[in-house]
């Protein structure tokens, strides 16, 4: 199968101090929650087949996140157009590739992983903590949908060793203190062999390391919080490129930090 690919990374988060230091959480500028870039059409029909042919594996929704998964459905609903060749219509979507969703509000979460590149996972306030409630996951990158819902953070985040409890501490400050007018975001980057956009691994399955060093793959995750459920939405917009499209002296500086 052909490599779904982009060209650029958006963003290099190992560059710059206020992003290289965990959890490195900037404000999203006005506008700029969701994107569509250069491998739209591949991401897009990577999506449409996965949803397709296996929607246990990418798909999850508790009865706590089903409110919120309604009501995220009508935010990203709301802000289609101003990213440019959506027609959205009473009952369907045509996407920028041409491509007709049908609006399925009894399944918010599968429509909304049919519409954007974004993953979508759902986060509702249980306790002491926000534990995930809901998600569509059709890119996971190293870990398994149906082992992490309904977890609460510190659970996701097992067994992430820079997870320690003054890291989840500052996570779940920030869960806690994200604005509903003001989204957040932090990126990550790892090297991979494999460029599958489809990646899960069980907590148990170590992570190989990769013996050619070959794509970076980087994740732009946003923080939203919805007005009317006040649940937190962590969303997800994988780029994947060959190492040969990244800046020399950035992948330099990058291989030096993960030897």
């Amino acid at each position: 199968m052909t490599p779904v690919l982009q060209k650029r990374l958006p963003q290099m988060p190992w560059m710059a101090p206020a992003t290289a230091r965990l959890p490195g959480i900037q404000p999203v500028a006005p506008g700029d929650w969701l994107r569509v870039d250069e491998a739209f059409e591949g991401q897009m029909a990577e999506r449409d087949r996965l949803i397709a042919q296996s929607p246990d594996r990418v798909h999850g929704l508790m009865p706590a996140a089903a409110p919120a998964a309604q009501e995220l459905l009508d935010r990203v609903l709301a802000e289609l157009p101003a990213l440019g060749d959506y027609i959205v219509g009473r009952g369907a979507v045509i996407r920028p590739d041409g491509v007709a969703v049908a609006l399925d509000r009894a399944a918010p979460l599968l429509t909304l992983g049919r519409l954007v590149q974004e993953d979508f996972c759902i986060h509702t306030r249980e306790g002491a903590e926000h534990a995930m409630t809901g998600a569509i996951l059709c890119f996971p990158a190293s870990w398994t949908l149906a082992q992490k819902l309904g977890r609460p953070l510190t659970g996701i985040h097992t067994p992430v060793a820079v997870y320690d409890a003054g890291l989840a501490a500052r996570v779940q400050r920030m869960f806690d203190a994200v604005r509903v007018d003001q989204p957040l975001w932090r990126a990550n980057a790892l090297l991979y062999e494999d460029p599958a956009l489809h990646q899960p691994r069980l907590e148990a399955e170590r992570r190989p390391k990769p013996a050619a060093r070959t794509y970076l793959r980087s994740e732009r995750q946003c923080l939203v919080r919805l007005e009317r459920t006040q649940a937190v939405v962590f969303s997800i917009h994988t780029t994947i490129v060959h190492v040969d499209d990244v800046d020399p002296d950035a992948l330099a500086a990058f291989r030096a930090l993960h030897p």
